[in-house]
């Protein structure tokens, strides 16, 4: 397979940033949907992030008929059974400070403060109506005792990283992407791009 362009598919900004910063200086052309006619979202009815993942890829790359990468992404948190997990992005709504509080009520009432927790990123690409290729990262940590930060998004200032002793909504980008979930991932992607005909 040769590719030139690739299909970030994600309509979160946090998330497109975050990747273009991951794959700079790849041979290939990096495209958003915010850069299409509009396309409906798919419906996510996976079990795991690696099954929504591979769903929304063949989506989009069918929709396009471009290679298309998506990631599935979230939180899942040892105390509560491992949610919000694959319902991360709508669990409680849209609004992250909601979802801080009903976490840190939860965790209250079951007398786990500061549960152990990690980010988990599955990534699939798609291409001719297949998957071309699958990677999956995670990040261990656990939940801060307060939101701290404002870099990053969604959950990131509630998730603590003990090895830096900060929330991953402290830290700049440059230094989340070397040590996050969606970071892993997306190196490994990079890696799987530059061994590909085209970038030789």
């Amino acid at each position: 397979m040769k590719l030139d362009k690739l299909l970030l598919a994600t309509t979160n900004p946090g998330k497109v940033r975050e990747i273009r910063g991951i794959l700079r200086g790849a041979s290939v052309e990096i495209i958003s949907l915010d850069s299409l006619p509009p396309i409906e979202e798919p419906q996510e009815t996976g079990r795991t992030f690696a099954e929504n993942a591979r769903l929304k890829a063949l989506y989009y790359n069918a929709a396009t008929g471009l290679p298309s990468v998506a990631d599935d992404s979230g939180l899942e948190v040892d105390a509560l059974d491992g949610a919000p997990g694959i319902h991360s992005a709508r669990w409680h709504g849209t609004d992250y400070a909601v979802k801080f509080r009903r976490i840190y009520e939860l965790l209250r009432e079951r007398g786990a403060p500061g549960s152990p927790a990690r980010f988990v990123c599955a990534v699939a690409l798609a291409a001719g109506g297949r998957i071309e290729y699958e990677a999956e990262g995670t990040v261990e940590g656990r939940i801060a005792d307060e939101p701290r930060g404002t870099n990053g998004f969604g959950y990131d200032p509630i998730f603590f990283y003990p090895p830096l002793g900060r929330t991953l909504g402290e830290v700049p980008d440059e230094v989340k992407a070397t040590l996050s979930h969606r970071g892993a991932a997306f190196r490994a992607v990079r890696q799987y791009l530059a061994g590909l005909p085209t970038f030789r």
